[in-house]
């Protein structure tokens, strides 16, 4: 005769639970998911670093671009002066010119200049820095015989990750002078 309610235990089941085997199993497959997946994962963190790196640079390197452009473009020709601000700095590294007069007959003197990572603009006396992360800047005529165009050059570089740098090269060759 058979009970009519079998227990949770009764003969010919088993205990709830995992055995030793399954477990292994089960470690041994998540141990291969992860070292499948490590190396993709930290793949994707370099790209992500070194995507939003670029985009951080391009940002900078358009700011400053503009910054030095729309100032060139109003200098006075016959004040510009390229030359480098000691023997430690790269040649054609600083720029000086006279600005057309502002308001009440000023004219303010600017200087861009390189200075070991730093590219500083030079207003007055008041210095202020555009970017940290400047490699090499240029100032130079493009052309021998028109002195109202100016070709400016700049590299911006960042340190990424794994001792690695990122750099972005950004050059205006066609700055006219406009008085």
């Amino acid at each position: 005769m058979v009970t009519a309610t079998r227990g949770l235990f009764a003969a010919g089941s088993r205990r709830p639970g995992v055995t030793l085997m399954e477990l292994m199993i089960t470690v041994a497959i998540l141990s291969i998911v992860f070292s499948i997946a490590a190396p993709i994962l930290n793949q994707a963190n370099r790209q992500f670093i070194l995507n939003s790196t670029r985009v951080q640079l391009q940002q900078e390197a358009r700011a400053v671009m503009y910054i030095i452009t729309r100032n060139l473009r109003q200098a006075q020709a016959a004040t510009i002066t390229i030359d480098r601000a000691d023997a430690t700095q790269p040649f054609y590294s600083r720029i000086t010119f006279t600005k057309e007069a502002a308001t009440a007959g000023v004219s303010p003197t600017l200087v861009f200049q390189q200075e070991g990572a730093t590219l500083y603009q030079v207003i007055g006396g008041a210095r202020k820095p555009l970017s940290k992360n400047l490699k090499y800047l240029a100032f130079t005529f493009p052309r021998s015989d028109d002195m109202g165009i100016i070709s400016v050059s700049l590299t911006l570089e960042k340190k990424i990750f794994e001792g690695r740098t990122k750099a972005l090269h950004m050059a205006s060759e066609k700055v006219r002078i406009m008085n």
